[in-house]
């Protein structure tokens, strides 16, 4: 059996899709990072490394938007591709959790 299809992405700018990308890079790498949901300070450490360089390149993908002029961002449109991209899953890890009661 075969997963469901997921709906289509709506249409972007490349410079849109580059500015998704990198900011769902940015928060799984914070959801690594997050000291509620870790058990290691390792795997923590990667992350906060990795962090460095995939901020870098949100920051440059906002400028680039910046330049070129697109100064709005299409929030509804941008909300719907961070949908089907599994955002509100993986940004749910960068909260804390719940308090378990124990």
């Amino acid at each position: 059996m075969l997963p469901p299809e997921l709906p289509p992405l709506p249409a972007l700018t490349r410079a849109e899709g580059e500015l998704i990308d990198r900011y769902l890079d940015v928060v799984d790498l914070l959801g690594r990072v997050n000291p509620a949901r870790q058990k290691d300070t390792y795997s923590g450490l990667r992350a906060a490394q990795a962090l460095v360089g995939e901020a870098v390149a949100l920051r440059d993908a906002l400028a680039l938007m910046h330049q070129r002029g697109e100064s709005e961002l299409h929030v509804p449109t941008l909300g719907r591709a961070l949908r089907v991209l599994d955002g509100e899953r993986r940004t749910a890890r960068v909260t804390v959790p719940p308090h378990s009661g124990s």
